[in-house]
C-alpha cells in the first residue's frame, strides 16, 4: 500500500517564514545600529573637526596685507611712494591641479621663468586659504587677454595691490635700497603669518635695515564664497596695520649737489653732522634706477647693470675700500701728541726722503726736494710725507693700530645700513693670520700715510673726521632721524662717548687751525671762500705702484690707473655743523677731490635755509612734500637737473692743475 505525503505543510512554511523575517530585522536593527554608530562617531566624537572643514569650503580667512610705510627725508619731501598695480593670483583652494592650469596660463600671462620659478617656491609654503601671486604689475594686454577666457580659469584671479616706487630713482638708490619679491632664503626666516599676502620685502638700504617697521601688521577678512571661489557676502574684517613712515637726516639738496660733483665720474660722498651723526648725504656714482628692482628686473637691465664695469650696483660709500692717502694725518698726529712722541714744537729737518736705519731703501716724500724744517702744523698744511715717516718709526704699529681704532679704522662704523665693509688697519697679528708672515718694518711706513694694507671706507673717513671736529666725542653715523607709526623705535642723535687722549683741549684746537691752513695756505688752497672757514686735509692714493727709483708719469698711464683723490673736512670750522668725506677714484690728487668738496659745504652752509633746492613738479600734501612724477617714470626732471648742473661744472674740475699732495713713490 502507498505512503501519502501531504502536497503543503503548512507549519513548516510558517516556521521557515518567521525565521526569514526575524533574520531580516535583526538584520536591518543590526545595519541601523552601525549606521547610528557611524553618525554618532562623525556628530559627536568629530563633531568640531567636520564643522570647521565644513565651513572652510563656505567660509574662508582671506589676508588682507599692510600697506607699506613711507620713506621722507628730513624736510618732508616723499623719498619711496607706494602705487596700486594689477596683480595675477592664484587661490590654492579653488584650483585642483596647479601645475595644469599654470601650464595654460603661460602664454596667456606671458609669464616669465623667473615668475613660474618664484610662482612654484611659494605656493608650497602658503596656507590653503591663500592666494599665491602669479605676475606682479599686468599690462592693459595681459588683462585683456586674460579677461576674454577668465571662466576656463577658476580660482585665478587680477586684482590691485600696493607696489613701492621711487620718485627720485637713482638720486637715492643706494642709501635707500629698493624692495623686491620674497625669495626662498627670505622664506625660510620671515614669519609666513605676518607676510600673509604680502610679494615685497626690502633688500638692501633703509628699506632692508628697517623692514620691521616698514612692513606693518597684517589683517584678515572673512568672506563667505560659493564653490567656484566667488565672495558672496563679507562676513567680519580685522583691519592691517600700515607700516611706520621714516624720517631720514638725509637732506634732497644736499644729495641733489654731492650728485651733480660725481656726475660721470666714479666715486663716493659722504655727510654727516658730527654733532649728531646723522647722515646729511650719502652718494655712489654710478648710480642705478631701483624701480628696475620692485616687480623683478629682467635678465638684460640685471646683466647691463651687473656686467657694467664701473659697477653701478656696488655701495661705493659703504663697501668701497680705499687707500685713505693722506687724509689720515691730522689723526695720526694726534696719536703721537698722545704717546708723547711728538708734540706741536717737535721739529724735522725734511731732505724729500727717509729711510730705517740700516736700510738703504728710501721712502719718498711727495715733494722730491724736501721741505726743510717742518714742524707738526706745518707738516698738516703741506701734507709732508716724511714727518709722518719718522712719527710712525717712533711710535710702532701696534699703538698707531690702538690709537687708530679709536676714531673708527678697522671696524664697522654702526651704521644703520647694510653690507658695510670694516676696512682694515693692519698689524702683526693680522699680517700673520692672514699672510703666514711676519710683519716688516717698511710696513709701518706705508701704513703712516695711508698706504701699504690700510684702507678705509668715505664713511669711516667722515666718521673719523667728525671725531676730529669733535673734539674726541663719537658719535654713531646713522640715517633714521624719527619714526611715525604703531611701532615705537628710539633714535639716538648725540655723543655715544669719547676717545682716550692724553693730550689737552688746545691740541685738538692747534690740530684745527693746522687743518684750516690746509684751505687757507697749504695743498687745499683751492677752495677757500671768504665766507666761512673750513678746515680740511687732502689726500691721494695709488692705484698702481712704482719702482723705488722711478717717477710717476701720468702719460703713461690709464684712465683707471691714476691715482684716487681724496678730501676730508668740515665747517665751520670753529662750530662745525657738517663733516665730509670725498673720493674720487683716478681723479689724479686731493686738490681735485676738494674742489667737489666745496659746493656741497656752500650749499649746506648758505644756500639751503635762503633758497632749498626742490624736487621738480614737487606739491605739498598733507604738510609733506611729494614729487608730482608718475608711478613707473623716472625722476627724469630729477636726472636733468643734475647732468645740466654736471655739465656746467665739468669745465671747472676737470681742468685742476696738479695740486702739491703727492704721495708715496717707491
Amino acid at each position: 500500500m502507498k505512503q501519502q505525503f501531504p502536497l503543503k505543510n503548512v507549519q513548516q512554511e510558517k516556521r521557515i517564514f518567521r525565521g526569514r523575517v526575524f533574520f531580516a530585522i535583526a538584520f536591518v536593527f543590526f545595519c541601523l545600529a552601525i549606521l547610528i554608530a557611524r553618525y554618532a562617531y562623525l556628530q559627536i566624537v568629530h563633531h568640531e573637526e567636520f564643522s570647521n572643514a565644513s565651513d572652510k569650503n563656505r567660509i574662508r580667512l582671506q589676508p588682507i596685507p599692510p600697506a607699506r610705510g613711507y620713506i621722507y627725508d628730513r624736510n618732508g619731501i616723499l623719498l619711496a611712494d607706494n602705487y596700486p598695480v594689477f596683480t595675477a593670483t592664484l587661490s590654492k583652494a579653488d584650483v585642483t591641479d596647479i601645475d595644469d592650469t599654470l601650464k595654460r596660463l603661460i602664454p596667456v600671462l606671458d609669464l616669465s621663468p623667473e615668475d613660474v620659478e618664484r610662482f612654484n617656491s611659494r605656493v608650497k609654503t602658503v596656507k590653503k586659504t591663500e592666494r599665491v601671486t602669479l605676475k606682479l604689475n599686468l599690462t592693459e594686454t595681459d588683462i585683456a587677454k586674460f579677461s576674454e577666457i577668465k571662466y576656463q580659469f577658476p580660482g585665478v584671479y587680477i586684482e590691485t595691490q600696493m607696489t613701492r616706487f621711487y620718485p627720485h630713482g637713482e638720486l637715492f638708490a643706494h642709501v635707500i635700497g629698493y624692495v623686491g619679491r620674497i625669495n626662498d632664503k627670505e622664506l625660510k626666516s620671515i614669519d609666513k603669518d605676518a607676510y600673509a599676502g604680502t610679494n615685497l620685502i626690502g633688500k638692501i638700504g633703509v628699506e632692508k635695515s628697517y623692514e620691521d617697521l616698514l612692513h606693518g601688521t597684517p589683517g584678515y577678512e572673512s568672506i563667505e564664497a560659493d564653490a567656484h571661489g566667488n565672495v558672496l557676502r563679507h562676513l567680519g574684517r580685522k583691519e592691517s596695520v600700515r607700516g611706520n613712515d621714516l624720517f631720514l637726516s638725509l637732506d634732497y639738496g644736499l644729495q641733489t649737489v654731492a650728485a651733480e660733483q660725481l656726475a660721470g665720474r666714479r666715486g663716493a660722498i659722504v655727510a654727516l653732522d658730527p654733532r649728531t651723526g646723522e647722515i646729511l648725504a650719502l652718494v655712489s656714482s654710478p648710480s642705478f634706477n631701483p624701480n628696475l628692482f620692485v616687480t623683478g628686473i629682467g635678465h638684460d637691465d640685471y646683466s647691463a647693470l651687473r656686467d657694467n664695469l664701473d659697477q653701478p650696483l656696488y655701495n661705493r660709500a659703504l663697501q668701497g675700500s680705499y687707500p685713505p692717502g693722506s687724509t689720515i694725518k691730522p689723526m695720526e698726529a694726534l696719536g703721537g701728541i698722545h704717546y708723547g712722541t711728538v708734540d706741536w714744537g717737535t721739529t724735522i729737518s725734511d731732505p724729500g726722503y727717509f729711510h730705517l736705519p740700516g736700510d738703504s731703501h728710501k721712502f719718498r716724500d711727495w715733494k722730491k726736494s724736501g721741505h726743510g724744517s717742518v714742524n707738526m702744523h706745518k707738516s698738516i698744511t703741506i701734507s709732508c710725507d716724511t714727518y709722518f715717516y719718522i712719527l710712525a718709526y717712533q711710535m710702532g704699529i701696534e699703538r698707531m693700530n690702538d690709537w687708530m681704532r679709536q676714531f673708527g679704522f678697522g671696524a664697522k662704523t654702526g651704521v644703520d645700513l647694510p653690507s658695510e665693509s670694516e676696512g682694515l688697519y693692519p698689524n702683526p697679528e693680522w699680517k700673520m693670520r692672514t699672510r703666514k708672515s711676519k710683519w716688516l718694518r717698511g710696513e709701518t711706513i706705508s701704513v703712516s700715510i695711508g698706504q701699504g694694507a690700510f684702507i678705509a671706507t668715505p664713511l669711516q673717513l667722515a666718521l673719523a673726521t667728525a671725531i676730529t671736529a669733535n673734539h674726541g666725542a663719537h658719535v654713531t653715523p646713522h640715517v633714521l632721524r624719527s619714526t611715525r607709526g604703531a611701532k615705537v623705535h628710539e633714535v639716538i642723535n648725540a655723543p655715544t662717548g669719547k676717545i682716550n687722549f692724553n693730550g689737552t683741549e688746545e691740541d685738538w684746537i692747534k690740530m684745527r687751525d693746522a687743518m684750516v691752513d690746509v684751505i687757507q695756505s697749504g695743498t687745499g688752497r683751492g677752495i677757500k671762500t671768504p665766507n666761512y672757514l673750513i678746515a680740511g686735509k687732502t689726500g691721494t692714493a695709488q692705484v698702481k705702484s712704482i719702482a723705488q727709483g722711478k717717477r710717476y708719469n701720468e702719460s703713461i698711464l690709464t684712465d683707471r690707473q691714476l691715482d684716487h683723490g681724496l678730501f676730508v673736512g668740515f665747517a665751520p670750522a670753529e662750530n662745525p655743523e657738517i663733516a665730509i668725506a670725498v673720493i674720487w677714484e683716478n681723479g689724479r690728487h686731493g686738490g681735485s677731490a676738494a674742489r667737489i668738496a666745496r659746493p656741497i659745504l656752500d650749499y649746506w652752509l648758505m644756500q639751503r635755509k635762503s633758497n632749498p633746492m626742490l624736487p621738480a613738479n614737487h606739491q605739498v600734501s598733507g604738510g609733506l612734500m611729494t614729487a608730482g612724477i608718475k608711478p613707473g617714470e623716472l625722476a627724469a626732471s630729477t636726472v636733468a637737473q643734475v647732468a645740466s648742473n654736471a655739465a656746467r661744472l665739468n669745465n671747472t674740475i676737470s681742468n685742476i692743475p696738479p695740486a702739491e699732495d703727492g704721495e708715496l713713490s717707491e
